[in-house]
């Protein structure tokens, strides 16, 4: 997402980040039924995995409404007369059918039990068709808070788009809320918009039907598995580009006054991208999907293959900087960030919300890679250090889990910061590269938590790195090295939140660069050095210094 939402990272000013943070705080800890239906993984939940969403639906731009159906195609897991269906409140539930006979049911804040007519053993497919229609929730802040964008362009013509991570899918259709089950199959979303505009969606464009009422149905398709709030619309006035990277084939829809301004910008940036990411993090994941940048009224979201673009085509984050360094001033930001998401987020998925590092921390890194891919290892270390002023440590990264419950912001830059250290634990760059991508292409298309990625870089590293990475997400400080010294010698250890942590760290005395690994012990440093000449770099590994001076 991003990195405002990102958190950080996304942030779409160093002012969103601030008061989304703010936000997040006060509202992290008082959890409610509400937020345990949405995040937890009950019988009811867990008895179906989804096979297939079909969505059709019309969306009236004057009354703000959706109106339409999902069918939804599952496959039952353990025996079950009682599914899980989740829609926001405010959405109304006009019926739903099973086997062409109407089920009755049961809300309870956002979820909707439904009964079934008969309990389904394991093995056996089902598809239900949810009707449903309402006002859907506007969003404010979009992408930060969740819901719909209805407003105009430069024409006065209708935009409207949708974000809704974090919030809810269930927003505005029925679906399976839950981040630990994707569309096996893929998903059709066939939207009916007013004549003379478009809508766009994920996946290959299928076709449009007149309707004979006023309004054309657009229809796409998907055909690998996809986040719930992943799949989106993007109504308005657009005209399409088309352009092609190595067989991939590359879609921009943009507004019909920005058509010339975008073939020039997003061809600066797209072709560059996918070389790099592709060298580093294997194939593109969704080749049979194609890849769409769509431009939308709020910054950008990582929709599965219909990216959304809001940067204005400006470099930078809106023309800014988010390192404080000037690279970030060599690209769009928006563009490389959330085309990161398709390998980490939509690709790669966090079984949990709790989890969302799994998707922030890997594409706030990827932007790193990008400038390392285009501008060497020197400046993407640079870019990689610049991201600490954007560090609060205000709390953990990794949230609660089982209540829909993000952690800290920190998820964006302090997450890319210490794949870094990571990288330089390693100290092997040949060995970080093969594992990054072996990494990327053994979890491609699948749903993952934290010790899963923990338990894979330990084998493929030789490391035990759990340490590290509990430090990092579970704790809301870095680890800090405490120095210790006198005219004689110099004591070091690292003071941590996790026992028996350990780490290197390199220094340089008398112009001699060293490595050492340190424990939550203190270890003396040679005598031979003056004390006053040893200088500890934090510059590979993302960690404070505090300094002591003793007598004796």
């Amino acid at each position: 997402m991003v990195s405002g939402f990102f958190i950080s990272v996304s942030m779409k000013n160093i002012l969103s980040i601030s008061f989304l943070a703010l936000t997040l705080q006060l509202s992290a800890q008082n959890f409610t039924r509400k937020d345990s239906l949405q995040g937890g993984l009950r019988p009811e939940r867990t008895s179906f995995d989804v096979q297939r969403y079909d969505l059709n639906i019309k969306i009236n731009p004057e009354e703000r409404t959706v109106a339409g159906y999902n069918d939804i195609t599952f496959k039952v897991i353990e025996p079950t007369s009682k599914i899980q269906i989740d829609l926001f409140e405010n959405m109304k539930v006009d019926s739903v059918v099973f086997n062409k006979k109407q089920l009755t049911y049961k809300r309870d804040n956002h979820a909707v039990f439904i009964n079934l007519p008969e309990k389904l053993s394991p093995g056996k497919d089902g598809k239900l068709r949810f009707y449903y229609s309402g006002k859907p929730v506007i969003a404010k802040r979009a992408p930060w808070d969740g819901g719909f964008v209805f407003t105009t362009d430069t024409q006065n013509k209708p935009w409207i788009a949708v974000a809704c991570q974090g919030f809810g899918a269930s927003c505005w259709y029925p679906v399976k809320d839950s981040q630990s089950d994707e569309p096996d199959f893929g998903a059709t979303v066939k939207v009916a918009v007013p004549n003379g505009l478009m809508n766009i969606s994920n996946g290959r464009f299928l076709g449009s039907e007149d309707l004979k009422n006023g309004y054309t149905r657009w229809d796409w398709e998907v055909k690998n598995p996809i986040n719930t709030y992943d799949v989106t619309v993007n109504i308005g006035d657009y005209v399409h580009i088309k352009d092609n990277y190595k067989g991939l084939d590359l879609d921009y829809y943009v507004l019909r006054a920005n058509e010339e301004k975008a073939k020039k910008h997003f061809e600066a940036d797209v072709k560059r991208m996918m070389d790099c990411f592709q060298s580093k993090f294997g194939k593109y994941p969704f080749t049979e999907d194609g890849y769409k940048l769509v431009e939308t009224p709020y910054l950008g979201m990582e929709h599965q293959s219909a990216v959304a673009y809001g940067n204005k085509y400006l470099k930078g984050y809106l023309g800014m900087d988010r390192s404080f360094t000037g690279i970030g001033m060599s690209f769009d930001y928006i563009t490389i960030h959330e085309t990161g998401h398709e390998w980490f987020g939509n690709s790669i998925t966090a079984k949990d919300i709790a989890d969302m590092w799994i998707h922030e921390s890997f594409t706030t890194y990827s932007e790193c890679v990008f400038v390392e891919c285009t501008l060497g290892y020197d400046k993407a270390q640079q870019y990689v250090n610049g991201q600490k002023l954007n560090v609060r440590n205000d709390r953990p990264i990794i949230g609660n889990y089982g209540v829909n419950s993000e952690g800290s912001g920190d998820m964006y830059d302090k997450g890319s910061l210490m794949l870094n250290t990571i990288r330089h634990i390693i100290n092997n760059d040949e060995l970080w590269w093969k594992l990054l991508l072996k990494y990327s292409e053994t979890y491609r298309h699948k749903i993952i938590d934290t010790k899963t990625v923990a338990n894979f870089f330990n084998k493929e590293s030789g490391l035990n790195l759990t340490p590290v990475f509990d430090q990092y997400l579970r704790y809301k400080d870095v680890p800090e090295l405490e120095v210790r010294q006198n005219k004689k010698y110099v004591e070091v250890r690292w003071k941590t939140d996790v026992a028996n942590f350990s780490m290197p760290v390199e220094y340089t005395y008398e112009g001699k660069r060293a490595r050492i690994n340190l424990t939550n012990s203190w270890t003396k440093l040679s005598n031979k050095a003056k004390t006053n000449s040893i200088e500890f770099d934090n510059k590979k590994m993302f960690f404070t210094i505090k300094k002591q001076t003793i007598n004796n």
